[in-house]
């Protein structure tokens, strides 16, 4: 297979089809750009796994993704897209970079939920972007994000509300098809959200971004206990 983009985490590889690829989810974590890594066993296959179920719930809600299928074991088979590079953070609760920059409160809780959108590029430190600043950029669409965003957000924060988690806030990207349709892309997996189980038990990167926990064990209760949900 021919790699067309190799991530940090993630290679996606030309498929037969020249309209699909093949995602491969690498047994890699990175924080601070890249800065800090390490190489977990498995967890390449558990956040595939967790992606495959997300994408084809918001399909069932009638939201347009890049999914087709689960392909194997840390495999998952895309739409080809065209990837915007900006990444669209939706926000339920106060935490993070909000908390760090701002006089907010942690987890104040945003209703209607927060929307932000950054430049998705390392080398600038993924930014934070104005809509002023999109709009001068050439981006057009943000209404739509927008309510794709929130559109989401309303079927992801619902299954992790459903196994007894919080998602406090996550990371979505899009993409365009080949047909011009903007898709949700990319994925949605606990390495971009940020989850509080009971206990304020952190259930994200974040346990591996400071250093208190072990990822392997908390991404395996989510995908246990998303398939129970779901019936797998």
């Amino acid at each position: 297979m021919e790699p067309i983009v190799e991530g940090k985490v993630k290679t996606v590889y030309q498929g037969v089809d020249p309209e699909q690829v093949l995602i491969h989810y690498h047994d890699k974590v990175t924080a601070g750009n890249g800065e800090k890594e390490d190489y977990p066993e498995g967890k390449g296959k558990i956040n595939n796994e967790i992606s495959c179920i997300i994408f084809k719930e918001l399909e069932k809600a009638g939201i347009k993704t890049h999914f087709i299928q689960y392909a194997g074991p840390a495999l998952m088979r895309c739409k080809k897209v065209d990837i915007i590079p900006i990444e669209v953070v939706v926000r339920n609760y106060a935490d993070g970079s909000i908390v760090r920059q701002t006089t907010i409160p942690k987890y104040t809780k945003f209703n209607p939920p927060l929307i932000e959108f950054y430049l998705k590029d390392d080398d600038k430190n993924d930014p934070l972007l104005t809509e002023d600043r999109l709009h001068i950029m050439g981006y057009r669409q943000l209404h739509q994000y927008k309510q794709y965003a929130r559109e989401v957000n309303v079927v992801v924060s619902g299954l992790f509300e459903k196994i007894g988690i919080a998602l406090i806030d996550f990371k979505i990207e899009f993409g365009v098809t080949a047909d011009g349709l903007v898709v949700v892309a990319d994925e949605i997996s606990p390495d971009g959200c940020r989850l509080l189980a009971e206990g304020d038990k952190s259930m994200d990167k974040d346990l591996f971004r400071k250093g208190e926990g072990d990822i392997i064990t908390a991404y395996s209760s989510i995908l246990k206990s998303l398939q129970e949900i779901v019936n797998i």
